[in-house]
């Protein structure tokens, strides 16, 4: 198969900038300038993709084969309240939309790859983190004060969501003192793989997809901080242009990246979990890493691949 060989020059160039002084405050300088019309299209994307989840998986899946997958009927009946959750949300954004004098974005066709009641529940605890980390980062975005806190309802409810699969997986439903802010262009890199093509009538988003970033299945099942990991570069190679500069790998957490060095393997890089600085936000949990050839701050101007997504104990 055909690879990609990606330059990493311009973002070792920005190495030797000032350090951000938490992640949050880097995501409203560096983010581009977009309106709330465009965060709510884009919330409006997220929220179509989860309801349209939910709806086919409960379409797809009887209560009796939850039961067999070791789910019992009190998780069976929350799922569907979850996904009556994801419903109001999209009836809300998109009542908004239109009040607002914008059209807003219909549903799109998804692909979203689950075969069984197992799968469809991993990928459930998933796209609930993605979706707090979605809004979380485009809080600091957000100019209307009506929209902040409609959107802040919005995140206590996928928080909410996402405590609760997790502890149905029998991990901790608040594996952090912190969740994590993502940028748009991070998360619509998350969502891309899922969706399969959208109405020609939808507005287009500004957003962009980093090159796929993958945590190797090779990995270890219990990942903590020391473990040495690999992270899959699928059909594309990650090179500095001078051909010895280091490529890092960041750990986005609200206070900033931790880095780690990355070293080339065959098909991606191999690297150890980093430990945060004591008084930061610790590495735990639905934890994002991408890849950057910078060391001191993350933005979309210096991301190279991914997120990927790792659980870290």
């Amino acid at each position: 198969m055909k690879s990609t060989i990606l330059s990493v020059a311009a973002l070792a160039a920005v190495a030797v900038a000032a350090p951000a002084k938490n992640n949050l405050l880097a995501l409203r300088q560096m983010a581009p300038q977009i309106t709330d019309a465009d965060i709510l299209q884009y919330a409006l994307t997220l929220e179509h993709l989860e309801d349209k989840f939910y709806r086919e998986a409960l379409d797809n899946f009887t209560q009796a084969d939850f039961a067999d997958a070791g789910f019992d009927s009190t998780f069976y009946e929350n799922l569907k309240e979850i996904s009556a959750d994801e419903m109001t949300h999209v009836s809300f954004l998109t009542a908004a939309l239109t009040a607002a004098g914008a059209q807003p974005v219909a549903e799109c066709t998804y692909a979203f790859g689950v075969t069984d009641v197992k799968s469809f529940v991993a990928t459930s605890s998933i796209l609930e983190g993605v979706g707090v980390s979605a809004y979380l980062g485009a809080a600091a975005d957000i100019m209307s004060k009506a929209y902040l806190t409609a959107a802040g309802s919005i995140l206590t409810v996928e928080s909410r969501h996402s405590a609760y699969i997790r502890s149905s997986l029998k991990q901790s439903p608040f594996p952090s003192p912190f969740d994590v802010p993502l940028s748009l262009n991070q998360v619509y890199t998350l969502a891309a793989p899922f969706i399969v093509s959208c109405p020609s009538t939808n507005a287009p988003l500004p957003v962009k997809a980093f090159p796929r970033l993958v945590s190797s299945p090779e990995n270890p099942m219990n990942i903590t901080a020391g473990t040495k990991i690999t992270l899959l570069t699928p059909d594309y190679v990650v090179k500095p242009a001078d051909g010895t500069s280091t490529i890092y790998g960041a750990f986005i957490t609200v206070t900033g990246p931790v880095f780690a060095e990355a070293t080339p393997v065959d098909g991606g890089f191999s690297l150890t979990v980093p430990t945060a600085a004591k008084g930061n936000a610790p590495i735990r949990g639905q934890t994002y890493v991408v890849l950057t050839g910078c060391n001191t701050t993350v933005t979309d101007e210096t991301v190279a691949a991914g997120p990927a997504i790792l659980e870290v104990s």
